[in-house]
This record gives C-alpha cells, structure tokens and sequence, in this order.
C-alpha cells in the first residue's frame, strides 16, 4: 500500500499526513484558532514540543512566529 500511495501522490503516507497536518495547522495558527498547544492537539500531536518541532522542520518556522505573521 506503502509504494502504491508514493507511486500515485510522489510522497509516503507518513511525509502526505505530516505535512498535511502543518498545513491545517499553519491555517488554524493564521486563524487565531487557540493556543499553539490546542492547535497542537486539533492536528494529532499530544506533545506542543513535538509539534513545534514538527512544524518548525516542515514549515522553516516555528507555530508562534507562524501565528505572529497572521496580520
């Protein structure tokens, strides 16, 4: 299912699901929809260091400069 999913979308199920996860996450930051914490959690992670870390990675940018470049 693995090689399938990377033949027909060019990126793994594990790579797909996590940057589709930063890109919610990066919407609901520039929405002002809850701490960097609750985004956390709305996107799948249980930890907020694991998520910054994760975003910071995907993104070049951590949640709360992400959230600060809203306006």
């Amino acid at each position: 299912l693995a090689a399938r999913f990377g033949e027909l979308v060019g990126q793994g199920p594990a790579e797909y699901l996590r940057g589709w996860r930063m890109h919610e996450a990066a919407g609901l930051l520039r929405a002002g929809a809850g701490s960097v914490a609750e985004v956390a959690a709305r996107v799948g992670y249980r930890s907020e260091v694991a998520f910054a870390k994760a975003f910071k990675r995907c993104l070049g940018a951590s949640p709360r400069r992400s959230r600060e470049l809203r306006d």
